[in-house]
């Protein structure tokens, strides 16, 4: 019952702040323009993934954000938000269209289960006050 109220509010989380362009893509949403001295950050909640396993993502057009590849996490045991920067230039009307693929060495790259990316944001940061 818990992995499916889990599935449903990613899902929901998706549905919300992400339009589906593919099964593997999604565009996130600014929460306001960005400003002078402000930057775009994804941040990804990655939930339990295998030992070795990697989330590649990237824009939609291919260009890498980076490679979340999380180390010594316990069996079994979530891993953690990861933050990576989006370059301004990646950015398009306020938003930004990403792909993330889960990568094993001697596995074909695959989209990821609700239960490996619980969530993901596009935020900003460093705007004067």
């Amino acid at each position: 019952m818990r992995r499916a109220a889990t599935a449903f509010a990613l899902l929901a989380f998706l549905a919300q702040h992400a339009g589906a362009m593919a099964a593997d893509e999604m565009t996130l949403t600014l929460p306001h323009p960005l400003r002078a001295g402000e930057m775009a950050w994804i941040q990804v909640q990655v939930g339990t993934i295998a030992r070795g396993q990697e989330i590649d993502v990237t824009t939609a057009a291919g260009e890498e954000l980076g490679v979340i590849s999380p180390f010594g996490v316990r069996a079994g045991h979530a891993a953690g938000t990861y933050t990576l920067p989006v370059p301004a230039g990646t950015i398009r009307d306020g938003r930004v269209a990403i792909r993330l693929r889960i990568t094993q060495f001697g596995a074909p790259p695959r989209p990821p289960t609700p239960q490996e990316v619980r969530g993901i944001r596009l935020t900003t940061t460093g705007a004067p006050h």
